[in-house]
């Protein structure tokens, strides 16, 4: 019996060793990186149709390119998995991926220098990759930087607006249009179906080539060549269709083959010499290699772990509550059926945000607007202010993305828009530009808004029905992952606004605990009273805005300790809301708050990991309340001596 082969994967350390290998290996490369990205994520979890996708493409950019003194910019940056790979990040650090110790699921400037620039939202890499263009032409250097672009990002307001300013900033930069028709979902719009007339089109292309190659053979052919690509543009549509890219002056070429390496390596060979801005329109198939992510392309944007070889997603433990985001799409589907007011909007995450369920069953009350949270959030105060009553399910940190259009167009102007922020609090696996620890030092500034947090499920769906009975901005924040079991009532109960619940009454300190704090709160409390004999009361205080004040200073003038508990950065957060309350009433009861520190929180396993790693598990904060009850205690008999 051979010996088995060893893997031509194993022997790459960085992308000199992709430019030595030769056209007839590189098959096998991109079938064994489809195998190790199969195999990992299957265990790990991650991005695995959006990488799948773009093997080719990215061994081909790393055959003609030479990183890091090259620049890659990749839109999101979540299919970058191939590139990590090829430079240098192979092994037991990729399959770690999204772990601790391991790769972060998105591009990361710390983790490599081959990391030009990292990301995690949509529509970044057009913007920061003109940025670095014109910041080499300032300097006088001389290398290519590159932007990776999926179709779904020119649904984003940036990109276009980068894309006016190509040409009145650089004569060379290389976008390659990364088209396989799907962002999460399917993409939608305008933008979608014109990139797939031309993605079907190839008389464009042919006439194109077939003239350049005609004046180029004549003599001054290169001018002729010139006066024939600007009487092109001018002209518009005279003779052959031109693109809108190159209405924005950027000389597109395409639809290419982007699992052609051949096609792939000559194109971007030219593209790295021209001396115009130049965009490669290239055609993938998100998933390639793996039929369960080619058949189901939306659930394998991003998964847990998975059966490698069905592709069925590993079944959660037994009794495993349902997560929150179902929670809520049941809930709306719920409401809008008995009022045709209520419409759904997500900004390119049906299922993400629970809202498939909704588009489903009632399609005419649903809206998918795309990559563009700014839109969405605008498109919701147009509808508001006609009467309707918009749902926005859009992930915490995603909303930072229409902060303007949250202050300008609905607050100022108070319209009934609900916003259902999911992944409020930490998504581990996702790492800093995910985790949604920021929401509420954002928005409880803003005048007009409520903002609140539930509990658990039932008080969620209570929220959402509270919410649509305001008239008024509202924004409802939770964890992302399984809820807490409890059973949902059968008719919601309309919430008195700016009203804690006392859980458990208490006579030396009371704990203020925001979402699912509100337990570990409990626990605490419990653990306190029967191991200290002191007496833990225990708010769940359910709203941060408005702030429940009557009973915050009423219980501050009877218990010597207030503590805080967010699932939130300390800085601006609930705690220091409840420290402003008390300041402003001259109240000087002190107060211990529990948060997460003022620094971006990596990737981790899970959220208890992480927790521990920042003195957030129940074992830390147990001992935070403690050592300052105890600090406190002996504070009072030093005085009273």
């Amino acid at each position: 019996m051979s010996e088995r082969q060893p893997r031509l994967l194993d022997g790459i350390r960085g992308p000199s060793d992709v430019k030595a290998l030769s056209p007839a290996q590189l098959p096998q490369l991109a079938q064994e990186i489809r195998s190790e990205i199969i195999a990992v994520t299957s265990r790990q979890g991650g991005h695995v149709g959006p990488n799948l996708g773009v093997v080719e493409l990215t061994i081909a950019m790393h055959r003609v390119f030479e990183t890091p003194r090259d620049a890659f910019v990749f839109d999101v940056a979540h299919q970058g998995y191939v590139h990590k790979l090829l430079t240098g990040r192979g092994g037991e650090f990729f399959g770690k991926l999204r772990h601790s110790g391991g790769a972060s699921g998105f591009l990361y400037r710390p983790e490599s220098p081959h990391d030009a620039f990292g990301a995690g939202h949509a529509g970044t890499a057009l913007s920061a990759a003109l940025g670095m263009a014109t910041a080499r032409d300032l300097r006088g250097t001389s290398e290519n930087v590159v932007a990776v672009c999926g179709d779904a990002a020119f649904t984003c307001g940036i990109t276009l607006e980068a894309l006016n300013n190509v040409v009145a900033s650089t004569k060379r930069l290389i976008v390659i249009l990364n088209d396989n028709q799907w962002s999460i979902a399917r993409n939608v719009g305008a933008m979608a179906k014109y990139l797939t007339r031309l993605s079907t089109s190839t008389t464009y292309n042919k006439v194109h080539h077939d003239l350049e190659k005609f004046f180029l053979g004549l003599p001054h052919g290169h001018e002729m060549n010139q006066l024939w690509v600007k009487w092109k543009r001018e002209t518009k549509d005279f003779f052959v269709n031109s693109s809108l890219f190159e209405k924005f002056g950027l000389r597109y070429i395409g639809p290419i083959d982007g699992h052609n390496f051949d096609e792939l390596q000559k194109n971007l060979e030219f593209a790295k010499l021209s001396d115009v801005p130049v965009l490669l329109h290239v055609i993938t198939m998100k998933g390639k290699g793996l039929d369960a992510a080619l058949n189901s392309p939306e659930k394998f944007h991003g998964v847990g772990g998975f059966d490698p070889v069905t592709g069925e997603s590993l079944k959660p433990k037994p009794g495993t509550p349902p997560a929150y985001q179902d929670v809520l799409g049941q809930a709306l589907v719920r409401f809008a059926r008995a009022d045709p007011r209520i419409v759904g909007i997500t900004a390119a995450m049906p299922s993400g945000t629970g809202l498939s369920r909704l588009a489903e069953e009632l399609p005419r009350q649903f809206f998918d607007v795309g990559i563009a949270e700014g839109h969405a959030a605008l498109f919701a105060a147009g509808m508001a202010a006609r009467g309707m009553l918009p749902v926005c399910a859009i992930y915490s940190t995603f909303l930072q993305r229409a902060y303007d259009q949250v202050i300008h167009d609905i607050a100022l102007q108070k319209l009934p828009v609900t916003f259902c922020m999911d992944r409020a609090g930490l998504s581990p696996n996702d790492g800093p530009t995910h985790h949604g620890l920021f929401d509420i030092a954002y928005l409880r500034c803003v005048p007009n808004v409520t903002v609140m947090q539930p509990k658990d499920e039932d008080e969620l769906v209570d929220m959402l029905h509270t919410s649509l009975l305001l008239g008024s901005p509202a924004f409802i924040r939770y964890p992302r992952g399984p809820a807490t079991g409890v059973r949902i009532k059968e008719f919601p109960q309309a919430l008195e606004v700016g009203h804690a619940e006392v859980v458990r009454e208490g006579s030396n300190i009371m704990i203020w605990a925001l979402g699912p704090m509100v337990r570990d709160a409990i626990a605490i409390a419990e653990r306190l009273q029967s191991e200290e004999n002191v007496s833990v009361g225990v708010v769940n205080a359910r709203f941060v805005r408005p702030l429940d004040r009557t009973l915050l200073l009423s219980q501050s003038e009877v218990v010597p300790l207030i503590v805080t508990m967010e699932d939130h950065v300390l800085a601006g957060g609930f705690g220091s809301a409840v420290l402003e309350a008390l300041q402003e009433a001259e109240c000087a009861t002190p107060v211990e708050r529990i948060g997460w520190p003022d620094r971006f929180v990596e990737h981790g396993s899970s959220p208890a990991e992480l927790r521990a790693r920042y003195g957030m598990s129940l074992e830390d904060m147990h001992r935070r309340v403690l050592d300052r009850w105890k600090k406190l205690s002996a504070e009072r008999v030093e005085a009273d001596v």
